[in-house]
């Protein structure tokens, strides 16, 4: 009797090179190294059938970009927020080298190094209240899940087994994998089209003035039974529309959730580290959550980080000789020991530079430099909150003409949604911010005459 192997494909099966090559923009001006790799890579956040090229990175410096094809652009994100001290800060180099010689990493199951407790510890120390034990984690997007894991089993460890929704706000964004997808706005965010597969949260508007305050004081009342906390962006959301609360409704929510026993989680992935004008944005409205997720500009946006803290109350709960009780979470790379020596870096630097002074120059900086924008047809608002300047328009269209057309003016903005947006790093200079302002003004005023799209 005779066999074929099991994994042998037939004729009518075999695999066939690719042919999409009507999907591949025109790549021939792009290095080597773009041109060879691209047709293999699947970009984020874009339709790659149509998305422009992108730009080919060949390194950085300060606040800039430097483009294979000679060009260097004012990096006005920070990537995604998180190069808050500018790239390749020669302190946070020098101590990547170092652990890097060292112990680059070692799983954190059974293992304790250096790195990581002494950067829980100034984490600890710099957080406000009793937010002493910090859980590693490698994306923000896991400290999210992480928090939501903490929050349910904190009540079930109590003996609460039903309180496993969380409440998130109109316009949040917490991250892209599938518990923090829930928690995004279910209607106006990318997520929207994943409805019906997804974990079912309460989302609500932000409460604003008395009124609104006191239906979610009821919201929560009704359902403190099911509801394992609040999830909430403090002071500016982010991702979702680059939207601002004052520090009273923050505060105001704090208290609702206290009077509910309702745990409250402080997503500080974007707003942590100096980007509102605090270290942290829950300073400026003098509260402690039950639980702080932290990020991007954790590591200086030199390698992937994150943190999910928690206060010594909700520690307690899982703080037991039963074993069942503890949390069952554990990324591999958790704890990095090379992305502890760049956390460790960056504070340094927060210690020992002027980064707080900076963010809030840089505030009076923008609130400046926008302004003109006010006046400007289809600009609906402008705002500025520390390091972040938002020019919100009536609807976004032209969208990769307008981001080729920043690119042109020397500087990287990347328009969303309907926002128009900056948070360069926090050591840009003077003359580089003015640059960023300027090309947001002339570039919105260029975008506002062109034909609406259909």
């Amino acid at each position: 009797m005779s066999s074929s192997p099991i994994f042998s494909a037939g004729p009518d099966i075999a695999p066939s090179p690719s042919t999409k090559t009507d999907s591949v923009p025109d790549i021939s001006n792009a290095p080597d190294w773009q041109q060879q790799g691209y047709e293999h890579l699947w970009m984020p956040y874009c339709q790659m059938k149509t998305a422009p090229l992108p730009l080919a990175v060949e390194r950085t410096e300060g606040v800039y970009l430097h483009l294979s094809d000679g060009r260097r652009l004012i990096d006005g994100l920070a990537s995604w927020w998180s190069a808050c001290h500018g790239y390749n800060h020669p302190h946070v180099v020098d101590a990547m080298h170092r652990q890097l010689d060292r112990m680059p990493h070692v799983m954190f199951g059974g293992i304790n190094h250096e790195p990581a407790l002494t950067l829980a510890q100034r984490l600890a120390a710099l957080l406000p209240g009793d937010l002493n034990r910090v859980f590693f984690c490698d994306s923000g997007s896991v400290a999210v899940e992480v928090a939501m894991k903490i929050a349910i089993q904190f009540h079930r460890n109590r003996g609460q087994r039903g309180r496993t929704r969380f409440l998130s706000f109109a316009n949040a964004y917490h991250g892209d994998t599938t518990g923090a997808m829930s928690l995004c706005d279910p209607e106006r965010s990318m997520h929207a089209r994943f409805e019906g597969a997804l974990l079912q949260q309460l989302n609500v508007d932000i409460p604003r003035d008395d009124d609104s305050m006191q239906r979610f004081q009821s919201l929560l009342e009704q359902n403190r039974d099911c509801l394992a906390g609040v999830f909430i962006e403090p002071l500016v959301q982010g991702a979702g529309g680059m939207r601002f609360h004052s520090p009273d409704v923050l505060r105001c929510i704090a208290q609702c959730c206290r009077d509910n026993d309702v745990l409250l989680i402080a997503d500080e992935l974007a707003t942590g580290f100096g980007r509102t004008g605090t270290l942290f944005a829950i300073e400026q409205a003098d509260i402690v959550p039950d639980v702080i997720c932290l990020g991007k500009a954790l590591s200086a946006g030199m390698i992937g980080m994150a943190a999910t803290v928690a206060t010594e109350r909700v520690f307690d709960a899982f703080w037991s000789d039963d074993a069942s009780k503890a949390l069952m979470h554990g990324p591999t790379f958790m704890a990095n020991p090379l992305a502890c020596a760049a956390a460790g870096a960056s504070l340094d630097l927060f210690e020992r530079e002027p980064r707080l002074e900076q963010a809030r120059t840089i505030e009076a900086g923008l609130r400046e430099l926008l302004a003109p924008c006010r006046q400007i047809d289809r600009v609906v608002d402008v705002r500025v909150k520390g390091a972040i300047g938002v020019v919100q328009v009536d609807s976004l269209d032209h969208v990769d003409r307008l981001r080729d057309l920043f690119v042109r003016q020397g500087v990287l903005i990347r328009p969303f949604g309907d926002c128009i947006y900056t948070t360069p790093p926090l050591v840009i200079s003077a003359g580089e911010l003015e640059r960023i302002g300027d090309a947001i003004v002339s570039a919105t005023r260029q975008w506002a005459r062109w034909p609406r799209e259909s």
